[in-house]
């Protein structure tokens, strides 16, 4: 189903006549956004099953999971959290530049994050999708898997949906992963012009760090 990002106010930029499948540069970036324990990795499997391209499913939590274990302070952790999504940030970017076709599994609940990927990304290529479910289901979920910090999903929750622009949105509470994935690949050949993250960038300038530069965050304009 269409998401909110096809009734927003937000104002349209210039564009050709051609739609994202004619204009794409490189690779496409299936991009998927919500919370944990939201379905978001589920679906990205899935849409490697289902879709007729060869994809790369590149998850956030691969690179977390390719670091040393060694012990971090708490004064450390935030500036290496950080420089780890950077990094995946610009791993998935430079993926889709040399044409290969990505799906990315988000937490946007940081508006840094998402304006660094603004920076990044060619957003016509960037098929934008909101992974939706309510708390309640959150919250069970979160208990059921037990890998994640309790709360997580809350904490993130009011964040991550907050920039309200999406090319599509599924539910997870009420479709399968299965039935999402089918509706994301439906959904690709009639992916409107402007894209949701074309649309982001009419308000929202990213100006990705200098190199070695990582305290200074994009700000919006």
């Amino acid at each position: 189903m269409p998401g909110s990002g096809e009734k927003s106010s937000i104002p349209e930029p210039a564009l050709s006549d051609a739609g994202p499948e004619q204009a794409r540069s490189g690779g496409r970036i299936i991009f998927l956004n919500g919370t944990s324990s939201s379905g978001k990795s589920s679906i990205a499997r899935e849409l490697l099953h289902t879709l007729d391209e060869p994809y790369f499913h590149l998850p956030v939590d691969a690179f977390h999971a390719m670091r040393s274990r060694r012990e971090v302070s708490p004064d450390e952790l935030p500036l290496l959290l950080r420089r780890t999504w950077m990094g995946f940030h610009r791993a998935v970017a430079g993926m889709a530049a040399a044409g290969n076709n990505v799906v990315v599994d988000h937490v946007l609940s940081e508006p840094w994050r998402l304006l660094d990927c603004l920076g990044l990304f060619t957003a016509r290529d960037v098929v934008l999708v909101g992974v939706r479910c309510p708390l309640e289901e959150l919250e069970r979920r979160e208990r059921e898997r037990g890998d994640r910090p309790a709360g997580l999903a809350a904490r993130q929750f009011e964040q991550v949906h907050a920039h309200g622009v999406y090319d599509i949105e599924c539910d997870t509470a009420t479709a399968t992963a299965v039935d999402c994935a089918r509706q994301i690949s439906a959904f690709l050949p009639r992916q409107p012009a402007p894209t949701a993250f074309e649309r982001l960038a009419v308000t929202l300038r990213a100006e990705p760090p200098a190199p070695g530069d990582n305290s200074r965050e994009p700000r919006p304009v």
